[in-house]
This record gives structure tokens, C-alpha cells and sequence, in this order.
């Protein structure tokens, strides 16, 4: 089934050529089917590469999903342009009123400031307030995992010295739960962050679960035992050239940086990159889809 988003948006044409099926709202509303609709909160600065990155993994659902993209009101990025947050993106007040069967919280690069000094914080905290009562099930991506800790459970998060940075093997640490069904027993993610959650606070924690870790880059996928939570600190998400492209930026910045370990083959630079996180980004994400919104959300939101 189609993913719906607006035929202008420039993951629309990327879509295209990458033959993922698309629909564009008119076309949509023609067929006897209710989409599902999931919110996404980009709070990345790369806000074009972002929801490219994360409508691509719902377009590989079997639903039709209906992207409604948002944006904060508090902080105006800078590195997107006017006309396309304008054109694509609503604001929090836009949207209050409505329900959503998912909510997407993306990252940010902003994981060394105490979450009371984010901009952007009291918003956000009205966002995942309403997320209690007006979504189905919501999606925490590594910071947006970070802060949805914090703000749900009180679970704090911890400067960790040297920059997480790379492709991590993680085991799978449950063999009933849906999100985790069809994954093999280790599967790989990238992580880009200088901060983590310890294990040891979130067991701490009776209502969430620790689904899937690595004995490096350490606790990755948490939820809790009703599903309406699912936090993600890594980026199963990021493309091919994610991490590269952040890694000569900072090159070219002249900023002392760590290769990503075991991305690019032998880990030299010149070399070409090993992808192998895509299969478990698509499956993580069919699974949400399916078994933490679809199965559950009434029909009548």
C-alpha cells in the first residue's frame, strides 16, 4: 500500500525513483481505506534528508500511511528554508485538536545541553503530553529517545566522554516481543551521540522493557510493557552516507573527529561503506507500523 504525502515534498521524487509507492493526498481520499496517520516531529537541522529518510521506512509498510510533517514554534531552523517549512510543516497549535495513530520524535544534535536548556523544551513537553491521550502508539529516536525517558519516566541521561560513533552490533534480548519479531538474534544500527541512558536506571523502571542492546554502544531499543512507548537511541533510520557525511563535514570543519567505526570497510575512509543496518531499519519500522499502531488504534480515532 501507499505512503501519502504531498506530490511537491521533495521526498516525493525520491520516492519515485527508488519505485516506492506513493500517493498523493487527492488520489488518497478516492479510496475506501482510512490511512493511518502518523505524526512526525523533525528536530533534526537536515530537515529535507530526515523526512526523506523516515517516509521511506513507512512506505514500505502494506498500510496506507498518511505523514503529517511538524515543526517547533519555539526555534525556526536554520538550515531549511522558509518556503519549505512553511509549505510542508504545521505547528503544534495546527494540530492540538486532532488524534494521530503514530507519532514519530526524531533526533537532534543537541544531546550535551540539559534538556531544561533545549529552546524548544516546553513545547516538546506539550507534545508528549498530548501524545498520552492523543496518539496510539509514539516513536522516540535518540535524543527524541533521550528526552522521552526523562520527560515519561524520570530516567536521566549521561555524558559518555568520546562521541558514540559508527555501526554497533546489538543482541536481541526477547523472543515474544512483536517489535522484535522476524529480527535475527544480532542486528546492526548506527549511533551518532556523546550521551547515554544506563541500563541499570531503566530497570529500574517496572513498566519498560529493554529490547535489544550492544555491549559497546549499550542500551538501543526500550518500550514499555502497553507499547504506547517505543524509544530507539540510535538511527536505524540513517542512509547509506549518513554517518560519511557528517564525518568529512567535520574533517572539512577542521574539528578533530573519530572515524565511525565499523561503517566504512576496513574502517578507512577511502573505502567504500559496509550497509548493514537497512534490513532491521525496515523491519523495525513495519513492526511498529503494525503491531504498536495498525493492530491496536480504533478505527474512529
Amino acid at each position: 500500500m501507499p505512503i501519502v504525502i504531498p506530490k511537491e515534498l521533495p521526498a516525493s521524487k525520491i520516492m519515485n525513483e527508488e519505485n516506492i509507492f506513493i500517493m498523493n493526498k487527492d488520489q488518497a481520499e478516492h479510496q475506501d481505506i482510512r490511512p493511518i496517520q502518523i505524526l512526525i516531529l523533525n528536530l533534526m537541522p537536515t530537515k529535507i534528508d530526515t523526512e526523506t529518510q523516515f517516509i521511506r521506512l513507512l512506505g514500505n509498510t502494506p498500510l496506507q500511511v498518511a505523514v503529517t510533517l511538524l515543526k517547533t514554534k519555539s526555534y525556526v531552523s536554520k538550515n531549511t528554508s522558509h518556503e519549505h517549512l512553511n509549505s510542508f510543516y504545521k505547528t503544534f497549535d495546527e494540530i492540538k485538536d486532532n488524534k494521530y495513530d503514530g507519532l514519530i520524535i526524531t533526533g537532534a544534535p543537541i544531546e550535551k545541553l540539559e534538556f531544561e536548556d533545549v529552546e524548544y523544551w516546553d513545547e516538546l513537553k506539550e507534545i508528549m503530553d498530548f501524545s498520552k491521550k492523543n496518539i496510539t502508539s509514539t516513536l522516540h529516536v535518540c535524543w527524541g529517545a533521550q528526552a522521552g525517558l526523562y520527560y515519561h519516566y524520570g530516567v536521566k541521561k549521561h555524558e559518555i566522554g568520546e562521541k558514540m560513533f559508527g555501526v554497533f552490533k546489538h543482541k536481541r534480548l526477547s523472543q515474544t516481543n512483536q517489535l522484535l519479531r522476524g529480527f535475527d538474534n544480532y542486528f546492526y544500527v548506527p549511533h551518532s551521540r556523546y550521551t547515554m541512558n544506563k541500563e541499570e536506571d531503566i530497570l529500574k523502571v517496572p513498566n519498560l522493557e529493554i529490547l535489544g542492546k550492544s555491549e559497546e554502544s549499550g542500551v538501543y531499543l526500550v518500550a514499555s510493557k502497553d507499547m504506547k512507548h517505543v524509544f530507539a537511541t540510535g538511527h536505524s533510520e540513517y542512509d547509506e552516507d549518513s554517518l560519511a557525511k557528517e564525518y568529512f563535514r567535520d574533517v572539512n570543519n577542521g574539528i578533530d573527529t573519530q572515524i565511525p567505526k565499523n561503517y566504512f570497510i576496513d574502517d578507512d575512509p577511502k573505502n567504500d561503506i559496509d550497509v548493514k543496518w537497512r534490513g532491521h531499519g525496515h523491519l523495525l519500522f513495519s513492526n511498529w507500523i503494525n503491531y504498536c499502531v495498525y493492530q491496536v488504534t480504533p478505527y474512529d480515532l
